[in-house]
């Protein structure tokens, strides 16, 4: 399936009406839900497309398989010059071996937000690795960048490969918080740069909405 025009198509209303998620954690990251209880409550619930994005790992790929309707998806933290970011890499091949190499090897790299703020990753790099996986990077939740103009951030990132933005983003509990940026200028960014935009609730609890 070509994952990237699948998404395009995705409007927001789907986002909006919850007919669509692509942000989801499970317990194989910091989630509290059951990769299998997200599947099942999604099909109950008459989801078009989910998108389980576990922080940094696709075990629940590995050992559960690629569910109809859901796009295979992992969340990874890394680095973009001095601001911290979480990228969406959304349709990848779960068995690529370039992406592989940035999964993580302990369970505290899925699920402690101390032991992840130390990663090596690179944005650069890690982009190269999703595209190589035949996936779409997407920056997670933009508005949390702490960058002081998002438009100069993201026009970097998409020099070096960045798809999309996340622009149908709740920022509730700590996000909304330490926003740094409004959701107007997040969308008005991703036009500017003819950016995929894509939306999702960051689920950590156990019931999709």
């Amino acid at each position: 399936m070509n994952y990237k025009d699948l998404i395009k198509t995705f409007t927001a209303e789907d986002y909006n009406t919850h007919r669509v998620n692509l942000h989801i954690h499970t317990d194989y990251s910091d989630g509290e839900a059951k990769f299998s209880d997200i599947i099942q409550q999604a099909k109950d619930k008459q989801y078009k497309y989910i998108a389980i994005a576990d922080h940094n790992t696709l075990n629940g790929y590995y050992e559960n398989g690629i569910p109809e309707n859901v796009v295979p998806a992992v969340e990874f933290d890394c680095w973009h010059g001095y601001v911290f970011l979480h990228m969406l890499a959304y349709g990848i091949d779960i068995n690529n071996e370039e992406l592989k190499k940035y999964l993580a090897k302990t369970k505290k790299e899925t699920e402690l937000d101390i032991v992840r703020f130390f990663t090596c990753r690179r944005a650069p790099a890690l982009i190269k690795a999703i595209h190589a996986a035949g996936g779409i990077a997407v920056l997670a939740h933009p508005a949390c960048c702490w960058c002081l103009s998002l438009d100069r951030f993201v026009k970097n990132l998409t020099n070096h490969g960045l798809d999309g933005l996340e622009v149908y983003y709740p920022y509730e509990r700590h996000r909304g918080i330490i926003k740094f940026h409004s959701r107007e200028t997040v969308d008005k960014v991703a036009d500017k740069y003819g950016l995929i935009k894509t939306g999702g609730t960051d689920l950590h609890g156990r019931e999709l909405q």
